[in-house]
């Protein structure tokens, strides 16, 4: 017990010396004690997962081009989207949707191209698809990205027999029908699949269902997807969307429902207007910014009003909550199609990531795993692409650079800081967490939310001592600075040296609207 209650009294002496330095001065002093010696839970990687549903130009022209194209591709998958995304070191990738999970069927993408039925698109754009994209082809791109594949299954139209068909399809080595027509389609060893969705947004297009139906149909549905071989299914329940606690309730209080899953989803979007006119992606004034911001930092309500609950039943923490949709959502561009949900990316949605990313990795001991939407050209996408173009937007720098944290430990932390006010309303001016990896070596990813105001940060880290501190930082010259298939290096990030290390206490200065990567190694 004595180490525990050292680093309370070293926090608490802290929090009193600024608190006094404060009173005296009357200035608000910025501090991020960080205790480096009393590591907390993991942050999974998959909390950096991402999203590819059939929306748009996400699957074909996004990821899939075929392999007749005249674009560099591997199997028909884009060799520019391949390489970006390893960079970035993605952990796991969800598919096919989304809302069009629940009218997608498997089975029509599977064998022959030529043999493929189509299917039109009603969700997004009334598009017709020749399913060319199917199973065999997103496994092998989750290959070849060397992340876990998510798929999400069909409750909302399809089967219990359909889905369970599918994972023994996917995972099977028994002699069986779906084992067979597996090898029959080229496919002679199963594939690993580590995470299973039951359903997508059940209480909308999923069904429009109650949760409490969806409940039992929920435990009809996973009582079939067997586990076969060495394969361990991560079950994941549809959960609610928001602020909705009483769906959560539902799922996690009867031990018989909750036994069926592993994980419960939540959706939440950060949306500042309303659904008809979200605003635009690139053009926006400065209380606009910061009403994105906000919409951002509620992300901790999210996650603290459902935790509270998977708490109350679950205190030993063994189901994960799963965040698989969240992100800006805006109007689209211009000239594009509605249903396409084609947006820019700038340099608001940059520190909107890094805000969430923070919130999930100070979450660790609860949030398991989180999925961007989407990843390429649909939403805040990290990638946009045309034709053979390819941009890398502002969101897949943050990603690039908070990789660190996978798989790393979280760090106490304790954050006082100064408000960013925008008329009659307030924000926290700084986004933070911490971690440290299985080197020892200390990353501290932080953000400034202020657009106008760079700001010095004071950073005493207890416990451990550092020879080496490095730097990068992402900023640009005005808040909606985007990266274009015409300039697609206006937002990028370098190198950074704006800090101090003296004394076991690290200082930084920010740039005004930036996101900063630290890194302390002894």
């Amino acid at each position: 017990m004595r180490k525990p209650l050292l680093l309370i009294c070293l926090l608490l002496l802290t929090a009193a010396f600024t608190a006094s330095a404060q009173k005296e001065n009357s200035v608000m002093i910025n501090q991020l004690v960080i205790i480096a010696n009393n590591p907390g839970p993991v942050i999974s990687k998959d909390i950096y997962g991402h999203f590819s549903e059939h929306l748009g130009r996400c699957i074909y022209g996004g990821f899939w081009v075929g392999p007749d194209s005249k674009i560099p591709n591997t199997y028909g998958i884009r060799n520019d989207v391949l390489f970006a995304l390893r960079e970035m070191k993605i952990p796991n990738l969800r598919w096919p949707g989304g809302c069009f999970a629940d009218t997608y069927h498997w089975k029509d993408g599977i064998g022959p191209k030529e043999k493929r039925a189509s299917i039109v698109n009603t969700h997004w754009g009334g598009v017709t698809e020749d399913n060319s994209f199917g199973t065999h082809e997103f496994m092998k791109l989750t290959e070849l990205l060397g992340c876990d594949a998510y798929i999400n299954g069909n409750v909302g139209s399809g089967t219990v027999r359909e889905m369970a068909e599918w994972v023994e399809y996917l995972t099977s080595d028994s002699d069986s029908p779906m084992t067979r027509l597996r090898k029959e389609n080229g496919k002679e060893q199963p594939w690993k699949v580590k995470y299973f969705a039951i359903g997508n947004e059940n209480w909308g297009c999923g069904g429009n269902m109650t949760d409490e139906y969806y409940a039992s149909v929920m435990r009809q549905f996973s009582t079939y997807l067997n586990n076969y071989g060495e394969n361990r299914l991560y079950r994941v329940a549809c959960g609610p969307s928001d602020f909705n606690v009483a769906w959560t309730e539902t799922l996690m209080k009867d031990p018989a429902t909750r036994a069926r899953f592993q994980g419960l989803s939540v959706h939440y979007y950060s949306i500042t207007n309303n659904w008809a006119n979200k605003g635009s992606a690139t053009d926006y004034d400065e209380t606009q910014w910061f009403q994105t911001l906000r919409a951002n930092l509620q992300m901790e309500q999210v996650i603290n009003g459902h935790s509270a609950i998977m708490d109350r039943y679950d205190p030993l923490k063994t189901k994960g909550l799963v965040v698989d949709e969240w992100g800006n959502w805006f109007n689209v561009e211009p000239g594009t199609n509605p249903g396409f949900l084609y947006q820019q990316n700038t340099m608001r949605d940059a520190v909107s990531a890094a805000i969430q990313l923070n919130i999930f990795n100070r979450h660790a001991d609860r949030v398991k795993m989180a999925n961007l939407a989407q990843t390429i050209n649909v939403l805040q996408s990290v990638i946009l692409t045309q034709d053979d173009k390819i941009v890398l937007t502002p969101t897949y720098h943050v990603f690039r650079m908070f990789n660190v944290h996978q798989e790393a430990r979280l760090l106490n932390t304790d954050l006082r800081c100064e408000d960013y006010v925008n008329g009659d309303r307030k924000i926290s001016a700084i986004s933070a967490s911490a971690s440290i990896d299985k080197d020892g070596k200390v990353h501290v990813s932080l953000a400034n939310l202020n657009p106008d105001k760079s700001i010095t940060l004071t950073c005493p880290v207890i416990g451990e001592t550092y020879k080496k501190v490095t730097g990068e930082v992402l900023t640009s010259d005005a808040m909606n600075s985007m990266n274009t298939f015409e300039k697609p290096e206006t937002v990028t990030p370098a190198s950074f040296n704006g800090f101090s290390y003296k004394d076991g206490v690290l200082t930084v200065n920010m740039p005004s609207k930036s996101v900063v990567v630290i890194e302390l190694a002894k």
